[in-house]
């Protein structure tokens, strides 16, 4: 069941993307890249892909400390992206989309809020996410982007993207820090025209139609508030599926909408990380 806290669902409601014996062999010698969604549904290739990532330390000005993990394209200098992780915490499906992120040329930096081993039941992510203190996650992202803003093989440019737990954060890390672009994965959005008061990046969402949590009266009251504050630089859009749509680990996968989202998303982020 997925609600405002996370999606709780590992149940298939059908058979998820699979690779053969053929492709799972050729991808860990590195002989073949194989579609993203093949790769997330695989835990072995996830995690094979996941081990690309280098471990560095984010350092807040008070003096706490994040360890997170970075990918790095093959052409330097490069625009960079902070992925934030489900309510799962930072798991190899999070390292390997990081992965695909250099691939496509940038510098991807995966965080961890959570400071802990990820969960593998919602009781689990339940914990770590009530756990977590919203001021220290806050302090902690605004580090991660300063630390990619000044990286010496960065452009610059930052963007964020999240997914449900990590979609409500990627926003929030565009309301609190001067991020060029924001993508939100069906996350909360419930914000007052006062809280989005700070927004200057430009927003893109995916949200399903069948989602009962993240659902139109939260979004369309989220439009609400960007058109009180006088902000304007945003596209939503509504696939006709459920939460979680583009997690193929998950029950409510949705291939042709996951696809079309990752294009859009894509897109977004070359025209204004670019």
């Amino acid at each position: 069941m997925c609600t405002l806290d996370g999606c709780g669902s590992h149940e298939h409601l059908g058979p998820p993307p699979k690779a053969t014996d053929e492709q799972r062999r050729l991808f860990l010698k590195g002989a073949v890249a194989l579609p993203l969604a093949i790769v997330l549904a695989d835990p072995v290739l996830a995690h094979a892909q996941g081990a690309m990532l280098d471990k560095v330390t984010i350092t807040t000005p008070e003096g706490a400390k994040m360890v997170a993990e970075i990918a790095m394209p093959a052409t330097l200098p490069a625009p960079t992206i902070i992925l934030i992780h489900e309510w799962w915490g930072l798991n190899d499906h999070i390292r390997a989309v990081a992965a695909e992120y250099a691939k496509q040329g940038y510098i991807a930096l995966a965080v961890d809020l959570y400071g802990e081993p990820p969960a593998t039941t919602p009781d689990g992510a339940r914990a770590l996410m009530s756990g977590m203190d919203p001021v220290a996650a806050t302090r902690k992202l605004q580090s991660s982007v300063e630390f990619l803003k000044n990286h010496k093989d960065s452009t610059g440019k930052v963007g964020s993207v999240g997914w449900c737990f990590g979609g409500g954060w990627s926003l929030n890390t565009a309301l609190a820090t001067d991020v060029d672009a924001a993508v939100i994965y069906y996350g909360n959005v419930n914000k007052t025209p006062e809280q989005v008061a700070t927004l200057n990046a430009p927003l893109m969402g995916h949200f399903g139609k069948l989602d009962k949590s993240i659902n139109k009266e939260m979004v369309e009251g989220f439009e609400q508030s960007l058109e009180t504050a006088g902000k304007s630089l945003y596209k939503f859009y509504w696939y006709d599926a459920d939460h979680a749509f583009a997690n193929p680990t998950g029950g409510r996968y949705d291939a042709e909408d996951a696809q079309l989202a990752w294009t859009r998303t894509q897109a977004f982020f070359d025209h204004h990380l670019g």
